[in-house]
């Protein structure tokens, strides 16, 4: 999970100052779109994790 958010931090988070709480709620369900998209991201967390399968 702290991979996650990370990763959201760092892209659609980063350096946003919205001026209603909607644009940034919807940022982050972009991001969390995104990174459930991309298999090989999510891959990469587990593997980063050190658990198995």
């Amino acid at each position: 999970m702290e991979l996650v958010w990370g990763n959201l931090k760092n892209t659609e988070l980063a350096n946003l100052c919205p001026d209603i709480l909607h644009d940034a709620d919807t940022a982050a369900h972009t991001g969390l779109h995104r990174i459930g998209s991309s298999y090989q991201l999510c891959f990469n967390f587990l593997d980063h994790t050190g658990l198995r399968l």
